[in-house]
């Protein structure tokens, strides 16, 4: 009774926060209205990482909150990490699809830095929900069954399929990357290193020897370790959309395991593991998790080492989970 009162109070601190009022939609539009960065109002810091920070802030003449993204000072000399700031903007704004973040406005601040704004999405990222299936969380647990994440996993690949017809690849696809909305709705985040059409097929340098395997790496052009394709991971030149299916493969083995595909202290040690040492079956690394057999299948095909056994596409790897999911076999 106690956890249903809670429960009830949070759903209404929520609506309060986020239902719109008269006054958002009738006030006065002034005469003289402010424009760029200086429309931007209320800011809060909302997440940091290695080389940009996130605040939510008020819009103040449409009356509503936003997500503001800017780099870090000692980044913004960088060549690198501006060029991946511009293309996650710019990439972002131009895949619009229900499962990408609709980009607002792309500008400079009083002090001449660039910044983006963005829709405020409400969720939980993948990476949390999957670290709290781990520990056993109840309410994760009654949310998040098997069939809830491969229907989750379903709409990512929708999302990536999509990008790729519009001649986009990820090549940084993780369940940090992943935000789950509280309606059910599955966003694809973080298209800063995205290869895109025009870009010269070139290798990519080799890990720095203490690199972190989990982060992306700053001032780098390949995506995070852990759930890196081999040919990212041996700095192929030619890359193509296989290399997101194998990260796709690497995600679902963490939905049907709860445990994580590779391993190392370092990013080194992972790419070694990756390309020198054999990849678990799912069901081998979680016996006790009863993975439906149809579901191992398609995991193991999309994490085929030599690209050529892989899906050729996620499309193909999309067609082959919504076909099980409409043979009637709960996962």
């Amino acid at each position: 009774m106690g956890d249903e009162g809670e429960a009830k109070q949070g759903d209404a601190a929520v609506l309060h926060e986020t239902s719109l009022r008269l006054a958002d939609t009738d006030s006065v539009f002034p005469a003289h209205w402010k424009s760029g960065s200086l429309k931007y109002a209320d800011f809060k810091l909302m997440a940091e990482g290695g080389t940009a920070k996130l605040f939510t802030c008020r819009d103040v003449n449409l009356h509503r909150e936003v997500v503001y993204k800017t780099l870090h000072p000692e980044m913004r000399q960088s060549e690198v990490e501006t060029q991946r700031f511009l293309r996650e903007a710019r990439v972002t704004a131009k895949l619009q699809h229900p499962g990408t973040v609709p980009v607002y406005e792309m500008g400079r601040d009083r002090n001449g830095d660039m910044f983006f704004t963005m829709k405020h999405v409400r969720g939980r990222n993948l990476r949390d929900i999957l670290l709290g299936l781990r520990d056993a969380d109840e309410r994760l647990t009654q949310f998040f069954p098997l069939p809830v994440l491969v229907d989750s996993l379903i709409q990512v690949c929708e999302t990536v399929a999509y990008a790729h017809d519009r001649g986009v690849i990820h090549r940084d696809l993780k369940p940090a990357n992943i935000l789950v909305g509280g309606f059910g709705e599955v966003i694809v985040l973080d298209w800063g290193l995205a290869k895109v059409w025009g870009e010269p097929d070139v290798g990519i340098e080799a890990f720095p020897a203490k690199a972190n395997p989990v982060l992306t790496p700053a001032g780098r052009r390949y995506g995070t370790p852990l759930y890196m394709a081999p040919e990212l991971a041996r700095g192929d030149a030619q890359i193509d959309g296989r290399a997101d299916v194998f990260s796709l493969g690497n995600i679902f083995f963490e939905m049907l395991t709860l445990d994580q595909l590779l391993s190392g202290e370092t990013a080194r040690e992972v790419a070694d593991n990756l390309l020198n040492q054999p990849l678990p079956k799912p069901s081998e690394a979680a016996p006790d998790r009863d993975i439906p057999p149809g579901l191992e299948m398609i995991c193991r095909k999309a994490l085929e080492k030599e690209k050529r056994y892989r899906y050729p596409s996620v499309q193909a790897m999309l067609e082959a989970l919504r076909a099980y999911r409409l043979s009637g076999d709960t996962a």
